[in-house]
């Protein structure tokens, strides 16, 4: 190539060049082109080498290549990026100047502006034309000896003085830093400060966005960080901030990476688990209340309580808003029945009444339903409503008189039937408490028998919810098993005899099967 040659070409590449950066680089070559006018050869040499210099102090790693796509001009920059001299690239074409940014010989934004290679545009981030001007952003897998790169470029063509295509030049910027700013405003317009989980603005946006999607069964976990009102204001909001973090490693360590764990309230957390049956949420919502006692252990100064509560959407028949509001129905009834909630007074109260009308042993009778429970598989929804029913489900006699329930001879008729009425009184006092409402059908039905004779409806059979049925076992066993003052208490073996003598007449013959095989003879229940 001859000294003329060079000239213009680089007079060329530096018209092409971004004006604010071309100044001095002009000011040489009018003086190129002029050394017709006295400027000696070796001066002309000179001026040559101070514009090749100015390109080499060009910020951005810089790039030329003539119509065949044989490189022109490499400038330090683009040695530093690529990791290539500049001695050992100059003049190579069939895209040898992609290897070191992609790892293959492919087509760049230079080449597509020269019209070679469009279909590659699509693997940039955005393209956008400004005139004959191509500007984009990508990344480069292999820039920077493989550590990658975040570029933005501008790709601009190389005409002579009748306006034919002789190159292009191609500027390219590192905006790894902007990316990376940009990444930690999106990750922080999406998590929460304190927590580090997401924010309810992203989980709102998860549901909607799986609500159309093809990950059902869906499921929900909510948990509620018990008591935090109390250490925020005993203790301080930097001892309730503490116990938020601690809540939430210990509900983000017990699912997988990719749920969407948030904290979508001052002390509510919500999962939301893509493709998993209620099952799995089931065992998920048990993991997490261990991990919570596990906790505890391990801080018994600040102890960490969660009530947990699951729902699952197994298609997309129901907006996911309605799973959200059943997991946190079960939620507060988790609360409710191991009476972490300050509702639960409530329930105390009711019990602290029935003490003085009734003598069932309570604790008892929830650990005999609750292993009847586990092995017909109740969820821990079922199980958490079982426990409740079992303190409430006589609060129908908080309205018969105590001169009949402790009357220690048989009773009238008429206070027979004065009885009877409590299923239907305490359904009645349920359903006007919130706390109560969901229980209230089972309270209803706990004296039904599997024959069709018992009251207040004469349901049969399956008819009789199966949580009435379990508590109808237990509650018979019980009143059996305890001294009355009108009559003795039967021995284990005598209330398991009379147990399967009314198998399949007032109890459910196969609930009466598994009792028996939990409790044999001579093993009381606990």
């Amino acid at each position: 190539m001859n000294l003329s040659q060079r000239k213009d070409e680089l007079h060329q590449l530096v018209e092409a060049l971004p004006e604010e950066k071309t100044e001095v680089a002009k000011e040489v070559l009018t003086l190129l082109l002029n050394h017709g006018s006295g400027i000696p050869p070796e001066g002309l040499v000179e001026r040559l080498h101070l514009l090749e210099r100015i390109i080499d102090c060009l910020p951005d790693a810089t790039l030329a290549v003539d119509r065949q796509g044989r490189v022109l001009v490499w400038n330090l920059a683009m040695e530093e990026m690529t990791g290539v001299k500049k001695e050992e690239i100059l003049g190579k074409g069939e895209y040898a100047y992609a290897i070191p940014f992609y790892g293959i010989q492919r087509p760049i934004l230079v080449d597509i502006l020269l019209g070679n290679g469009k279909e590659w545009e699509q693997e940039y981030e955005k393209v956008e034309r400004k005139g004959h001007i191509l500007i984009g952003e990508g990344f480069a897998p292999c820039a920077y000896g493989g550590r990658g790169l975040h570029f933005w470029t501008l790709v601009a063509p190389i005409h002579d003085d009748r306006g034919n295509l002789l190159g292009a030049v191609q500027c390219i910027r590192d905006i790894g830093e902007r990316k990376r700013m940009e990444e930690e405003l999106r990750l922080w317009s999406t998590r929460d400060a304190l927590t580090g989980l997401y924010n309810r603005a992203f989980f709102e946006e998860e549901l909607q966005r799986l609500e159309k999607g093809r990950s059902f069964p869906i499921s929900l976990v909510l948990c509620d960080l018990d008591g935090l009102k109390i250490v925020n204001d005993m203790l301080g909001h930097e001892q309730g901030d503490e116990l938020l973090r601690r809540a939430a490693k210990v509900i983000a360590g017990c699912v997988r990476g990719s749920d969407v764990v948030a904290r979508v309230g001052g002390d509510e957390f919500a999962i939301i688990l893509p493709q998993t049956g209620r099952k799995t949420a089931e065992e998920v919502a048990r993991r997490i209340i261990e991990a919570a006692e596990k906790d505890t252990a391990q801080h018994p100064d600040l102890p960490l309580s969660i009530s947990v509560g699951a729902a699952t959407a197994e298609d997309n028949s129901r907006p996911l808003r309605e799973v959200y509001k059943e997991a946190d129905d079960a939620m507060y009834m988790n609360k409710l029945a191991s009476g972490k909630d300050p509702r639960a007074a409530v329930i105390r109260a009711l019990k602290a009444a029935l003490a003085e009308k009734d003598f069932h042993n309570t604790e008892r009778m929830k650990k005999m339903v609750c292993l009847l429970g586990e092995a017909m598989g109740l969820s821990r929804e079922e199980m958490d409503n079982l426990r409740l029913l079992v303190d409430v489900h006589d609060i129908g006699k908080l309205v018969v008189p105590a001169s009949i329930l402790l009357k220690p001879g048989p009773l009238t008729e008429e206070e027979w039937e004065e009885v009877r009425r409590h299923p239907e009184v305490g359904y009645r006092i349920a359903l006007s408490s919130g706390e109560l409402a969901r229980v209230a059908p089972y309270i209803l039905q706990h004296h039904e028998r599997w024959d069709g004779r018992g009251y207040p409806q004469g349901l049969r059979g399956e008819q009789i919810h199966l949580l009435s049925r379990i508590l109808a076992i237990a509650d018979a066993y019980d009143a059996m098993t305890l001294k009355r003052p009108y009559r003795r208490p039967l021995t284990h073996e005598e209330a398991l005899q009379e147990l399967k003598r009314c198998a399949g007449k007032q109890f459910d013959p196969h609930l009466i099967e598994i009792f028996v095989k939990l409790f044999p003879l001579r093993k009381y229940p606990p």
